[in-house]
């Protein structure tokens, strides 16, 4: 529906209307379009995605959060050439392009909201925490998870470049041409800078060399996410295979699709769908093969470096979320049996190393002590029940020694299992306990 004057519209809110309405009927994604103030102008409402975002919202004092966050993927989408994935605060996916006018962006497209696991408290958890809302009024929500849409990351990505081609049929594509045409102008006049450079060393021995070390240090700012730098270094290693062939197509093409397969082994090395990039690694080939130019050979291997970078790094800050809350809701499902990093790490395919890397990173703590933090919660509601001993919860939330149990509860509580189920779970802080009393403090609240 729209919700505001068609005449306060910068740009064809007919047609966009038209675009979004036949993407959201064929691939049953909700979409809505923005003006640059976030203000919503259209609705598709295709699912219930975002009724429990609105219901959420009705428990805060200021729900004008996803507003700012549709400001922030549409921006964010002109940054990054079009298209934007993002994660929005109740940790949905969702992914913006813009409308553009004349180079400017006057609207945007913003598609999602989906989740890309089976729900759980865990979403519970985390928006009450992040927002300060009492967790038992949010428990109230969990029966909407049920009825919210789920994606994998594969399809996400798809729907992602559908909606940047309705972008671009929506807007003045002048400002998608413009800026891939200087891009492309920038990038050749940076391998001509290189060569003549060459051309003017005084040490040939070490032109006649093949820069290793370059290339070395080209795969390393790949990996560690330096894509300008790593580009700029991209037009070296070209430049000196140019200027090192003398003009030799074939050798040149030979030396181009070394390039694209070492490129082509860091994605692979990174969790990232195999079979999709041993198949984009056939197209590109086959392409390659076919190009007679030099300079649309210079251009063809930098879109095949920006799309790789791009999965590398955008694509791949989704599969990391959705390999995360795998790896959370198989902890919770499997918490009273051993469990290992190394198992946990097999069960979402990436290595164990890598694993414990993007978990730390996306938890600020490490799987072990992940799982310690689950097995205590769990244990909470065992230690109210008299007829288990502390040996019987132990073992039932996966501790085999229970003086280890009683020592972790103490780390993570603040308090032994013990005192707890004295307390009756209504325990007070250790700075609020007094010293003379043996167990519970007389002002704790029932």
């Amino acid at each position: 529906m729209s919700c505001l004057d068609h005449a306060k519209v910068e740009f064809d809110l007919v047609k966009a209307v038209e675009a979004v309405l036949h993407y959201s009927k064929s691939t049953g994604a909700n979409c809505v379009i923005i003006d640059t103030g976030g203000e919503v102008l259209y609705d598709t409402s295709a699912t219930n995605a975002c009724e429990f975002c609105k219901k959420v919202q009705t428990l805060l004092k200021d729900n004008s959060f996803c507003q700012s966050y549709r400001i922030y993927g549409a921006q964010q989408s002109i940054r990054f050439g079009g298209k934007y994935i993002y994660l929005c605060p109740m940790g949905l996916v969702n992914w913006a392009s813009p409308i553009t006018v004349e180079g400017i962006m006057v609207g945007a497209f913003i598609s999602g909201a989906y989740l890309m696991m089976e729900p759980s408290e865990l979403l519970i958890e985390e928006i009450s925490k992040k927002f300060s809302i009492n967790k038992e009024k949010l428990e109230a929500l969990l029966s909407n998870l049920d009825t919210m849409p789920l994606i994998e990351p594969s399809k996400v990505n798809s729907l992602s470049e559908l909606l940047f081609i309705i972008s671009c049929y929506t807007s003045d594509i002048k400002y998608f041409k413009y800026i891939e045409e200087q891009n492309n102008q920038k990038n050749l006049s940076n391998i001509a800078d290189y060569i003549q450079q060459l051309k003017n060393m005084e040490d040939k021995n070490s032109i006649d060399r093949y820069p290793l070390e370059k290339e070395k240090r080209l795969l390393s700012l790949v990996k560690l996410g330096y894509k300008a730098e790593a580009q700029e270094l991209l037009n070296e290693i070209v430049a000196h295979i140019f200027y090192k062939t003398g003009g030799n197509f074939n050798l040149i093409k030979t030396r181009i699709l070394e390039l694209l397969v070492l490129l082509s082994r860091i994605v692979l090395n990174s969790s990232a769908d195999q079979e999709l990039i041993l198949e984009l690694n056939y197209k590109y080939i086959w392409e390659i093969n076919n190009i007679k130019d030099i300079d649309k050979l210079t251009l063809y291997l930098n879109k095949i470096f920006i799309q790789f970078f791009d999965y590398l790094f955008n694509f791949n800050k989704i599969k990391h979320v959705d390999a995360i809350y795998k790896a959370i809701d198989y902890v919770k499902n499997n918490y009273l049996k051993k469990i290992t990093l190394d198992e946990v790490a097999s069960y979402v395919q990436l290595s164990p190393a890598y694993f414990s890397k993007i978990f730390k990173q996306e938890m600020k703590m490490n799987f072990n002590n992940y799982l310690s933090k689950i097995r205590i919660e769990k244990s909470k509601t065992l230690l109210l029940n008299e007829e288990l001993s502390l040996i019987d919860v132990s073992y039932l939330v996966g501790f085999s020694d229970q003086s280890y149990f009683s020592k972790v509860f103490k780390r993570v509580v603040g308090v032994t299992p013990g005192r707890y189920r004295a307390c009756k779970g209504k325990i007070m802080p250790i700075s609020e306990i007094s010293k003379n009393d043996g167990f519970c403090h007389k002002k704790i609240q029932k």
